[in-house]
């Protein structure tokens, strides 16, 4: 299921393989122009592309889709004419670990009773400043996680900033641990992500932290897990609680959340199966 003209599309796969997933989410730079345009052919991308068991494979294949789109919408303005969209993406292969890929300012968040665990980095112009040393870490998470600014420094179709910080370039940038600062290096864009069962998992746009202090906010979402719900339970609280109890300062965005929770596990399965559900305003 993805959007399509704004309105929801559900395809079916033929020989897509049992067991397998792959569940994203996107937020389109420049809202109904472009970038609504983007986000959507990097869906209808997604939904053409084959199911990948290897983090190999999945990055070959979106460097792939990643060019093609950048073709697609070449327009003739040169490079900083190009749209661009996140794209937080989970490959969910039967059997293994899920296959987390990160571009953007979109979100993958761990949460139990306690708190809500950040699982990727921002690419936004502080998370360059980190790379280049120029920003420690107390300064780059208050930049990043305690203040909210609607700059990025890389996107899907877009390119990226960071490796060269004075024109952008036309690939994509994987932050790993060896071009990471050490504070962060245990979160690489790209990687196999084990769950735990004990938590539930939240793939979201930025328009849920687009407030005053977007830490606090955050701080408030593990009680929205009482009474251990499910994972529509939890997408419905999160949403009513945007709508009933709003943050201070929230600007009006792209709000999308999709929740995994893991199912309790049997003793004889490898992998997890997952309870999920999204919504998107």
């Amino acid at each position: 299921c993805h959007l399509r003209d704004q309105l929801p599309v559900i395809t079916t796969i033929a020989g897509w393989p049992a067991g397998h997933g792959r569940l994203a989410v996107l937020d389109g730079m420049g809202g109904h122009g472009h970038g609504r345009e983007a986000a959507e052919a990097l869906a209808a991308g997604l939904v053409a592309m084959a199911p990948c068991t290897t983090l190999d494979a999945l990055t070959a294949h979106l460097d792939v889709l990643h060019a093609k789109l950048q073709a697609q919408f070449a327009d003739g303005t040169g490079a900083t004419g190009r749209p661009g969209t996140t794209l937080t993406l989970l490959e969910l292969p039967p059997g293994v670990a899920p296959l987390l890929y990160h571009v953007g300012d979109s979100r993958l968040y761990e949460l139990d009773a306690q708190q809500a665990t950040v699982l990727t980095v921002d690419h936004v112009p502080a998370t360059g400043a980190a790379l280049a040393g120029r920003l420690g870490e107390a300064d780059w998470w208050r930049e990043v996680h305690g203040r909210h600014a609607p700059q990025i420094a890389q996107a899907f179709i877009l390119g990226n900033a960071f490796a060269d910080p004075s024109r952008l370039s036309d690939g994509l940038f994987a932050l790993t641990p060896a071009n990471l600062p050490c504070w962060l290096a245990h979160l690489p864009d790209r990687r196999a992500l084990p769950l735990r069962a004990d938590a539930a998992y939240l793939l979201a746009t930025d328009g849920f932290w687009s407030c005053a202090q977007p830490d606090a906010f955050v701080a408030r979402w593990p009680t929205l897990l009482g009474d251990a719900p499910a994972a529509v339970t939890l997408v419905e609280r999160l949403f009513s609680l945007m709508e009933n109890d709003p943050p201070a300062g929230l600007q009006p965005d792209n709000l999308t959340a999709l929740v995994l929770r893991p199912l309790p596990r049997h003793a004889d399965e490898t992998a997890l199966p997952l309870d999920d559900n999204a919504a998107s305003y």
